[in-house]
């Protein structure tokens, strides 16, 4: 209730997009674990026509991120995360038909690409809707981002009860609903002329030395972050012998992320620059895989139902830290991000910071991947948790080295009203 309230206060606009958050996740999240359980088991493909299928989709988003924020910038935000939202319905309701390549590879395209276009119009519309209480609208953001991200595999698992046809189908649409309420109720913004072309723009962005260096050092945030769904889980099926221990961790992450994300962004913003916060957050990921590892020597499996809730233990103090991580530093994250540059490419700057963010967490899982199974193979399975606490620390060294040469910029204040 009290997350609620605070929703209230914000404009209408914020709301809408943080329950469009919601469904996104809810609609997502529904659908695509299950893609590739579909993909084999009911149509019979191969493991690497699958792996080309889920490419193409997470390229179609990941590449084009840049496309979405210069659209965003240019047609106004409004616009194009209509068009998103009503593209990745059409997406997943040919997933509901698909039984050949040719309407799978449709599907993935017009899903991913969807994605990349309403991904950072609705953070640009947020952050000039929110003005100076970016920090909280961002934290409420990762709220409803995360809840939807609980429901959505839930919601997901009982309606493959019925078939994976009805799953995606329900995905397409909670999409198409959220299409009519946009178009409904988001209100339209007047579209300042940046000047200039498409390209100029993207030069004038990839040129920002600091912005490009700040990208580059959060890559470790967005590689942690991706362990939720990759490193994390399996640690859990692994201490426990339990298929089901993997839920845990999202478990745990929602509860903690709906009970202290606002509160946490609250205490912390005005308590010195958003650089020390968010090298703090990437130092406490960082410390998230220092427990698990330290576990992994333990011989023998679960003894028991006593034993593996000890052995968990580790690896669910990891989620926790891990997701604590996350909200001290993704909202100023997200709240600095349109502070590099002028106001008319807030859109551009999301998108070029989420095709580098897309890249490092495919690279990243790449690296954690390979650990995993050479730490398999060399009797070192320490050696994936390690190299993530790695990652971690560089990226928050290289946060706090940009706040030392004074690269990052300060958030504007409200102004104070003066006095008679």
């Amino acid at each position: 209730m009290k997350t609620w309230r605070e929703t209230r206060r914000f404009p209408l606009a914020v709301q809408l997009l943080l329950v469009n958050q919601l469904g996104v996740n809810i609609g997502f999240y529904l659908l695509i674990p299950y893609l590739a359980l579909h993909l084999t088991d009911s149509l019979g493909m191969s493991a690497a026509v699958v792996g080309v299928v889920l490419g193409v989709r997470n390229l179609s988003q990941q590449g084009l991120f840049i496309v979405g924020g210069s659209a965003s910038d240019r047609l106004g935000a409004r616009g194009v995360i209509i068009a998103g939202c009503a593209l990745r319905t059409l997406g997943f309701a040919l997933f509901a038909v698909g039984d050949n390549l040719a309407v799978l590879f449709s599907a993935s395209i017009l899903s991913g690409f969807a994605g990349a276009l309403f991904n950072p119009a609705v953070r640009a519309y947020i952050a000039q809707e929110a003005e100076e209480r970016k920090a909280e609208a961002f934290a409420l953001f990762n709220v409803f981002a995360t809840t939807g991200a609980l429901i959505g595999p839930l919601l997901g698992s009982a309606l493959l009860l019925v078939d994976f046809r009805t799953s995606a189908l329900t995905a397409a649409g909670i999409f198409a609903a959220l299409t009519v309420a946009q178009a409904l109720v988001l209100p339209a913004r007047q579209v300042e002329p940046s000047g200039g072309g498409v390209l100029a723009d993207w030069r004038e962005v990839v040129g920002n030395r600091a912005f490009t260096a700040f990208a580059l050092a959060m890559v470790g945030m967005f590689t942690l972050q991706n362990q939720l769904y990759l490193l994390l889980p399996d640690g859990a099926r692994k201490a426990t012998g339990w298929d089901g221990a993997a839920g845990l961790v999202f478990l745990v992450g929602t509860l903690v992320n709906l009970t202290f994300q606002l509160r946490v962004t609250r205490a912390l913003k005005p308590r010195g620059h958003r650089a020390r916060w968010i090298a703090a957050g990437l130092g406490l990921m960082t410390l998230a895989f220092l427990p698990p590892a330290l576990m992994t020597g333990a011989s023998g499996g679960p003894d028991g139902a006593a034993d593996a809730v000890l052995r968990a233990l580790p690896v669910l103090a990891g989620a926790l830290l891990l997701y604590l991580g996350v909200m001290v530093a993704q909202p100023f994250v997200l709240e600095l991000i349109p502070g590099f540059g002028r106001p008319e490419l807030t859109g551009t700057y999301f998108g070029v910071f989420y095709v580098v963010s897309g890249i490092a967490a495919a690279v990243g899982s790449f690296v954690v991947g390979w650990a995993m199974d050479a730490g398999e193979r060399g009797d070192a399975e320490w050696l994936p948790w390690v190299c993530c606490a790695f990652f971690g620390l560089a990226s928050a060294l290289g946060v706090a080295w940009l706040h030392r040469l004074g690269s990052l910029p300060t958030p504007s204040k409200p102004a104070v009203p003066a006095t008679a």
